[in-house]
């Protein structure tokens, strides 16, 4: 690529190691009477390769180094001078775009045009919601796999501007009465409640321990007010006369917590209500599937009080990454009512019924064949034909005929240099912390099965647009990744393989895993999981630990499953 520049004669592209890690770094010698920008060689590069695969460092030579049987004489190329990198701006539209997006994604405060979204920081979850942003700012079609391959703004915005302009459904609120049906990912929780309605295994707990001077009035007031905040907390699930199920949201005053202060004997105590709280069912089509509580325990050694405040709903309500939004409501609300206001929040400027029509709007039905929903259960067809539907693991018990909802966990820890060495395979194959962790199980699972082509199941957030971030939902969706092992194959070449099958499978996220199981054809077993059995999740968390006034706020981690053994 660096050679078709026309003022480049001849060029060559090694990888170097530096403290940092390893690098590429092209050498070139100009075409005799022309001179050479490297930051215009850099982009012309830039514009032909993946961004992995551009040089990070680009030297200008007067001819290559030979040695006697005159070939390039390695070891007298001259050693890369690295100089702190100066802030470039954003200049275009669509570079000031994309640098938005990253700044807002990745939480930070100042991206340049030569800013990389992985260096930053960014993931696969990130790179996803990243894309579905510039695609809505600037109305040209960018995937999962454009970023990848473009990483930096520079190089996406020049991407960016050769893609045609795509045609987006706004996400806006609905108007009028209409009857709201479930959302694609809540079908599935629907069903599964009513089969069982008395089991928890599928509730989510949100819980908090709150240490120091609680003022309980004003945390009965700021759930109430989280609760008539997002419609998801107060709406139920019943069905039609056809049978069809629908979403009806309640009135103000539907979900009440009942935040009297219980007073538990210790730790285990409160562990043992806390699970029974979480543990009970919900007849989610009879009333909104939300309850809470507050406990009290003794004091501290420096007197402070501690409280644990749980809220739990049934999935159907919403997911793992609506705890985040939920808490943050209920402490901002905390805070106002201890000061005597209201909170100082915008309102939502979109509900989870909105998002429900408009998402059935944006994929269609899968009879249309010009419907993106049609196009991806195309993919997911070809994608999984032939798969090893069970791979048979050595199991340390017999499996059940039917789901027991018993489980057991078991912790293990990766220290700061294996961690470091996963993010430097990562970096070097231009792939992500999930995709190196994909790649390790596969070979763990391909070892202790014998399988070769088999299926991990991974949780996405599916939360591309802006305005889902801050609503309590149900929005997750589950892949089934195609994961092929070569035992002759080195493991570079397994990332690199699974890096490709992760972003195919990434670019097609959308519809539901239990229309792709349909499609697939494969028969249900009880007991066992169609697809998969096991599933990858890996997911970044920051310092959870805050200060209120006079309150300290801190998770509590609740083992969601029916009883550990």
């Amino acid at each position: 690529a660096l050679t078709a520049h026309p003022d480049i004669d001849r060029s060559t592209v090694l990888v170097t190691s530096t403290a940092s890690g390893e690098i590429l770094v092209g050498y070139v010698v100009p075409r005799t009477g022309a001179s050479v920008d490297v930051s215009e060689l850099t982009s012309f590069a830039g514009s032909r390769l993946p961004g992995y695969m551009v040089p990070t460092q680009i030297m200008v030579l007067a001819e290559f180094p030979l040695n006697a049987s005159g070939k390039l004489d390695r070891k007298a190329l001259p050693e890369p001078v690295f100089e702190a990198s100066e802030f470039r701006a954003p200049v275009s539209a669509t570079e000031i775009a994309i640098a938005d997006v990253f700044a807002d994604v990745l939480g930070i405060d100042r991206v340049g045009s030569d800013d990389d979204f992985f260096a930053l920081g960014g993931n696969s979850l990130a790179a996803t919601r990243a894309a579905a942003r510039i695609t809505a700012a600037l109305g040209k079609q960018v995937g999962v796999r454009e970023l990848f391959e473009n990483s930096t703004v520079a190089a996406l915005a020049a991407r960016t501007d050769l893609q045609g302009t795509v045609h987006r459904v706004p996400l806006r609120p609905r108007t009028g009465d209409e009857r709201v049906p479930l959302s694609l990912a809540q079908q599935r929780m629907w069903v599964l409640n009513r089969l069982d309605p008395g089991s928890g295994a599928y509730n989510m707990p949100l819980a908090l321990r709150l240490t120091g001077d609680l003022d309980v009035a004003a945390l009965q007031a700021a759930a109430t007010w989280a609760i008539e905040r997002h419609e998801t907390l107060r709406t139920r699930y019943p069905e039609d006369v056809d049978g069809t199920a629908f979403q009806e949201v309640l009135g103000a005053g539907a979900t009440t917590l009942d935040l009297d202060p219980i007073d538990a004997a210790g730790e285990a105590d409160i562990a043992d209500r806390v699970r029974r709280l979480v543990y009970d069912g919900f007849d989610v089509t009879a009333a909104p599937p939300v309850r809470g509580a507050l406990f009290r325990l003794a004091g501290t050694d420096d007197g402070d009080m501690q409280y644990v405040f749980v809220i739990v709903m049934h999935h159907i309500s919403g997911d793992g990454a609506s705890m985040a939004p939920l808490a943050r409501d209920v402490m901002t609300a905390y805070l106002a009512a201890t000061a005597g206001t209201v909170p100082s929040v915008a309102p939502l400027s979109i509900q989870y019924a909105d998002y429900t029509l408009w998402q059935r709007e944006v994929l269609g039905s899968t009879n249309d064949p010009g419907s993106a929903a049609n196009r991806q259960v195309d993919f997911w067809r070809t994608e999984l034909s032939g798969i090893t539907p069970v791979i048979a693991l050595p199991w340390d018990r017999p499996r059940p005929a039917e789901p027991s909802l018993h489980g057991g966990s078991v912790r293990a820890h990766l220290d700061a240099q294996t961690h470091e060495a996963f993010l430097d395979i990562a970096r070097s194959n231009n792939a992500t912390l999930f995709m190196v962790l994909h790649s390790v199980l596969a070979v763990v699972l391909a070892r202790t099965s014998g399988a070769r082509d088999f299926a991990i199941g991974t949780p996405i957030a599916g939360r591309g647009d802006e305005q889902l971030d801050d609503i309590v939902g149900m929005f997750v969706n589950t892949l089934a990744l195609r994961t092929s092992v070569d035992p002759e194959a080195t493991f570079q070449d397994l990332v690199c393989s699974i890096r490709e099958s992760d972003l195919r499978a990434f670019g097609n996220a959308d519809v539901p895993f239990e229309h792709v199981v349909d499609v697939i054809g494969q028969d249900r077993t009880p007991g066992i999981s169609p697809l998969f059995q096991t599933v990858l999740s890996v997911e970044p968390l920051g310092e959870a630990r805050f200060e209120l006034p006079a309150l300290t706020v801190e998770p509590v981690e609740v083992v969601n499953v029916k009883d550990v053994i």
